[in-house]
């Protein structure tokens, strides 16, 4: 059979594809990279904004108009959320739970009755990441969140926090080196609260990784501002932990950031971008932003630009508050109009494309290794890559050996859009 996998919405999504791929491969499947060429496809959808339930509807509407033949196999939070409703959906043919999705593969043989060509599962070829196009592996070290913030669906969809076992990730990655991938972004819901249920901790976990797997690189997904252990810091001294954080900070209002239920105040997260950047100098740092919360006031929105502007993060991930049905938020007073929401996003766009630009500036002129990207069926690819510290940058056209690999660059100066640094490779 052949698999299409797609994903919307988070890291930790694109993570369990991704292993998905590597179980159907490993039982006697073929990943296939277009849909059209799928005998099954499967789709782990998002519900984390209204936005985002749209497009998984709308992802799962295409999919069986594009490939009316395949069966459709959804999971993920909107089809956990709305398990009925996704399986009265045009051409599903199987929902499963978030609670089931580590057995998705075996589910779906089961349920839908697919035949694999064993002799496929021992032949070498392409590891399913690769073969899907992808240079970095998203391995997801746990699920679920004890903590609720008052905005927050992904909570109710993937439930308490589970912890999977140190000695299984080591071995993942262990595996995905060995298949040439180059690079494991750690995923989860909560990453700073893997152990929590089994006495463990994301520090020590990284030390571990660090001490018995050979990958050249090892970088966190989104890291919420508070629960990170003791000795976190010190773990960067080790060049093959990316200097990198995606820390969500939402509003930069200590007033706004109390309705949300989040666990920190602004000055903490000042504090913390600092200790990052003491750490090493050219640590940048990413973030979420929710514009409109319900109540945003004209002097907590001033604050919350100030804040952003002080942190100077690297990019933006800028959402217009949706209420979601179950949370919390939904039922606060006082809802902000769409127009002045659209006005605010506005704003802080312009903001982040400032802050992006100076961000990058900075870095011109300085060399770094990069892991290089692009499609290897293209007999010139245009290649592409992200330095250590996750700042973008494009080669121009290049042959399809250096896919793969990691080589030094040097920062030339600004692409045209703005959003990524050009650079040339600096010849070995």
């Amino acid at each position: 059979m052949h698999i299409h996998l797609t994903t919307l919405g988070c890291r930790l999504n694109e993570a369990e594809a991704e292993r998905w791929g590597r179980e159907f491969q490993a039982r006697g499947h073929q990943i296939a990279r277009r849909l059209e060429e799928a005998d099954v496809v499967v789709i782990n959808t998002c519900a984390v904004t209204s936005e985002a339930v749209k497009k998984s509807r709308k992802l799962m509407h295409r999919a069986h108009h594009r490939n009316p033949r395949a069966k459709l196999v959804v999971s993920g939070c909107h089809a956990s959320l709305d398990p009925a409703g996704s399986a009265q959906a045009d051409g599903v043919d199987l929902v499963v739970d978030n609670r089931d999705k580590e057995h998705l593969v075996e589910i779906a043989e089961r349920e839908l009755d697919l035949c694999a060509m064993p002799a496929l599962a021992t032949m070498p070829g392409a590891p399913a990441l690769l073969a899907r196009g992808r240079q970095r592996a998203f391995v997801k070290i746990q699920d679920g969140c004890r903590y609720q913030c008052t905005f927050c669906i992904v909570t109710v969809a993937r439930g308490a926090e589970r912890s999977r076992p140190a000695a299984e990730i080591v071995d993942e990655i262990n595996a995905l080196h060995a298949q040439g991938i180059q690079e494991a972004v750690l995923t989860g819901v909560h990453l700073g609260g893997y152990g929590s249920d089994h006495g463990g901790s994301l520090s020590a976990l990284i030390e571990r990784l660090l001490e018995q797997t050979r990958i050249p690189r090892l970088r966190l997904g989104a890291l919420e501002p508070w629960d990170l252990p003791p000795g976190f810091w010190r773990l960067f001294n080790d060049p093959r932990l990316m200097p990198h954080l995606h820390l969500p900070l939402q509003s930069g209002a200590d007033t706004v950031l109390r309705r949300m239920g989040r666990r920190v105040k602004s000055a903490q997260f000042e504090a913390l971008a600092g200790r990052a950047r003491e750490t090493d100098p050219d640590f940048t740092l990413t973030t979420d932003i929710i514009v409109g919360f319900p109540g945003e006031s004209d002097r907590e929105w001033s604050q919350t630009l100030a804040l952003v502007e002080r942190v100077g993060f690297a990019h933006l991930h800028i959402f217009a508050y949706s209420p979601r049905p179950g949370t919390r938020a939904a039922t606060l007073p006082d809802p902000l109009p769409r127009e002045l929401i659209r006005a605010r996003s506005e704003q802080l766009h312009r903001l982040g494309e400032r802050l992006q630009r100076q961000e990058l500036e900075r870095f011109i002129g300085h060399e770094f290794p990069v892991l290089i990207e692009g499609d290897d069926h293209a007999l010139a690819p245009t290649l592409s890559g992200y330095t250590p510290n996750f700042l973008r940058v494009r080669l121009g056209e290049g042959a399809p050996h250096l896919i793969n690999t990691i080589r030094n660059i040097r920062l030339e100066g600004l692409a045209e859009d703005g959003c990524a640094l050009r650079a040339t490779l600096i010849e070995e």
